[in-house]
């Protein structure tokens, strides 16, 4: 009986997910698997060296490996290769999609293995050029220069965990490939725990290639059941080959444009004084907003992807399709939004809050946190309307916006960074008691992020509704995200009058305990009204999760309910 039931438990996850919110729930569960394990990777980062140049150095040299590994592999997976493999499959041509699949990898490799053995024996010169150095002293450059070294090994077999990721979700299989990446982080966090007394520093990047072999190994069983057999196979005239290499260039122009903007702000923060440690406060507010972004926009957007990918040939149901995943990423993704924004000096301080990770920079951590959760809902809207564009076989609209935004958001970095902080520190420091949302330092580029984020995803809006027609209207677009607007705002509110009157009168916050305590009352407090309020407003999204809730056990049939709506198609 009890292994009957394991089967049956496990039997849920291993099946292929047949709509969009049963697929991005089984996807959300794996995601939080791996934002737990991500938080365990960065205390334990902070817990063994600190908020340090050291720590900064570790970071900054996984800068250059992950942009050859978005160069080369993420464009074609993200934007080419799920909607050719997909099309293959829907019209039977099994054998073609799996010899397309091989050809896609084999291809990915050699390209990659070229381009990482140049940056490996080349490090130096690279880094150099690109001013990541400007910063730092000569020995920090050399120890940048041997950790991206060995992060590159890691990145290589990371590049075949991520094919066989987007293979499995090509064929509705979701949990498999979200798990793996989960145990990414945890071969990380070995690496620290059992290492770190050994080689220091290199211990994380070792648990890097430790991690990458982990994600690699567990999803290769489920490979083999779907029946994908590697041929070693290089030609481009393999049927499929030639739609992907279509449709990947801008999508890797757009990954260029992004990543050398991710190396440019590196720089920019070099200029700030104690530019490692800076940089590992960014880092760390960055990855606190982006958890909810991953957990709702880029999760709902990934099981959306294949659906779409489907429909494109069908503007009413793609359409529907997009406008449902909009609202449910929208639904979700705002009132963490405002915990965060609200919450965010008590956040980071239980994140965080380890014994080298000091009062000063969690303060400057949760204000850099404060500016990023102002378009944490823009950037998760994104994961969905780029994946509208590539869905379409539209890969050039996102290149040109997305290289738009990008340079106006490098041009605002380097205004305030360069010319506007010492203004911004002197009326900081006279009116500090006043104006307390004045950004400085490392803050200002999170503004700028910010503002061309929201910028972004007003632009691909407005071109994706010129697309497929028909998006913007009052009662399918507008209404609702208004209501869900106005609700968050009202929830904002009901967070931060707790917060105030327990954190004055009631806890002594200097106390972790009373710190879980203060938060835990003020976010139950804000997520009620949140609720209420889009339950009174009849937003469909809180009937669907409120009924999930009330009757977990029931979770089949509530899911089955909503696939008149987002069904696959066959």
């Amino acid at each position: 009986m009890p292994s009957d039931l394991f089967k049956k438990g496990i039997s849920v996850f291993t099946k292929r997910q047949t709509n969009i919110l049963s697929a991005a729930l089984i996807l959300m569960v794996t995601v939080i698997l791996s934002q737990i394990l991500g938080i365990v990777r960065q205390r334990l980062l902070v817990s063994v060296f600190g908020a340090s140049d050291t720590l900064g150095v570790y970071l900054a040299s996984s800068k250059l490996p992950d942009f050859i590994f978005q160069l080369v592999i993420a464009g074609a997976l993200s934007s080419a290769f799920i909607p050719v493999f997909t099309d293959l499959l829907a019209k039977n041509k099994k054998e073609e999609a799996n010899k397309m699949a091989s050809t896609v990898l084999c291809l990915g490799l050699l390209v990659f293995s070229f381009l990482g053995s140049f940056l490996f024996i080349f490090a130096p010169i690279f880094l150099q050029i690109l001013n990541l150095g400007s910063g730092f002293s000569p020995d920090q450059m050399i120890l940048m220069t041997n950790l991206m070294r060995v992060i590159l090994i890691g990145e290589l077999i990371f590049l075949i965990g991520s094919f066989f990721s987007s293979m499995l979700q090509s064929h509705n299989h979701f949990f498999i490939p979200g798990i793996a990446a989960a145990l990414y982080n945890l071969g990380i966090i070995i690496g620290i725990l059992f290492l770190n007394k050994f080689i220091g520093i290199y211990s994380p990047a070792v648990g890097v290639i430790l991690g990458s072999l982990i994600f690699m190994v567990v999803q290769l069983p489920l490979v083999r059941e779907v029946g994908f057999k590697f041929r070693l196979n290089f030609s481009f005239k393999t049927v499929g080959i030639s739609s992907v290499s279509r449709l990947m260039w801008p999508r890797t122009l757009s990954i260029v444009v992004f990543q050398i903007g991710t190396i440019i702000t590196l720089s920019l923060i070099s200029f700030i004084p104690q530019s490692g440690r800076n940089y590992v406060i960014f880092d760390y507010a960055q990855t606190l907003a982006f958890a909810p972004i991953v957990l709702f926009g880029q999760t709902i957007a990934q099981a959306a992807f294949p659906i779409l990918s489907r429909e494109r040939h069908n503007l009413s149901d793609f359409r529907q399709t997009f406008l449902t995943s909009f609202n449910q990423t929208l639904y979700l993704v705002l009132p963490v939004s405002a915990i965060l924004l609200i919450l965010r000096i008590p956040v980071v301080r239980l994140i965080y809050g380890a014994g080298q990770f000091d009062w000063q920079a969690t303060v400057l951590t949760g204000r850099t946190l404060g500016f990023f959760t102002l378009s944490i809902f823009a950037q998760a809207l994104s994961y969905l309307a780029y994946r509208g564009f590539y869905a379409l076989h539209d890969t050039k609209t996102p290149l040109i916006i997305g290289s738009i935004t990008t340079g106006i958001m490098l041009l605002l970095s380097a205004l305030f960074v360069l010319s506007w902080e010492p203004f911004f520190d002197k009326l900081a420091y006279n009116y500090q008691d006043s104006i307390r949302l004045i950004p400085t330092g490392v803050e200002t580029i999170a503004l700028a992020f910010s503002i061309t984020s929201i910028l972004n995803i007003a632009l691909l809006m407005f071109f994706l509704n010129r697309r497929v027609g028909g998006i913007f209207n009052k009662e399918l677009f507008f209404l609702p995200q208004l209501k869900i607007l106005i609700s968050a705002f009202a929830m904002g509110f009901a967070l931060y009058i707790p917060i105030k009157l327990l954190d004055q009168l009631v806890f002594d916050t200097t106390r972790t305990i009373n710190l879980l305590l203060l938060t835990g009352i003020s976010s139950i407090a804000g997520f009620s009204l949140y609720l209420f309020l889009t339950w009174f407003f009849n937003v469909k999204e809180a009937s669907t999760f409120l009924l999930l809730f009330r009757h977990l056990g029931n979770w089949r049939e509530i899911l089955g309910k909503s696939q008149s709506i987002i069904e696959t198609k066959p």
